[in-house]
């Protein structure tokens, strides 16, 4: 199974997307998000991957997706939280990431398909922090 796991980050009404390096999916727009380590818990990767992604430090304030795809043998889930910025500035790592740049959340919802790495997984979210869909951080527990 492969877990990613990040959020949005939201400051001024706009949303916060990191543009992809890797090869597979050079130069498409994303959430900041990643792969779960092992040993990782879910939260304590999505804070890692998203100040690994955009330099700021971040508290989860609740749960806006999970999501997952069946893909060949495997499955992959995706878990998006909503956040609140706490610290940092913008900092990336450019072997991973071209760029970020803040948008306005309606215009990733309705008018940039082409330029997102993967619409569903990126809008569903998206549409969930607008409409304020947003699940208690407190469902994800350590056992």
């Amino acid at each position: 199974m492969e877990i990613i796991v990040g959020g949005i980050v939201e400051k001024n009404g706009k949303v916060l997307l990191v543009k992809e390096a890797k090869k597979a999916c050079y130069g498409k727009w994303n959430l900041p998000a990643g792969h779960l380590e092992p040993n990782e818990t879910l939260k304590d990767g999505a804070l890692r991957e998203i100040k690994e992604e955009t330099g700021y430090n971040v508290e989860l304030t609740g749960i806006l997706n999970v999501a997952n795809k069946k893909i060949e043998n495997d499955l992959l889930l995706v878990v998006i939280f909503s956040t609140n910025i706490i610290g940092g500035n913008i900092k990336i790592n450019e072997k991973e990431i071209l760029s970020v740049k803040w948008f306005d959340i309606d215009d990733v919802i309705n008018n940039m398909d082409d330029e997102l790495r993967d619409i569903k997984f990126i809008k569903e979210p998206l549409i969930n922090y607008k409409e304020h869909t947003v699940g208690p951080i407190d469902l994800i527990n350590e056992i």
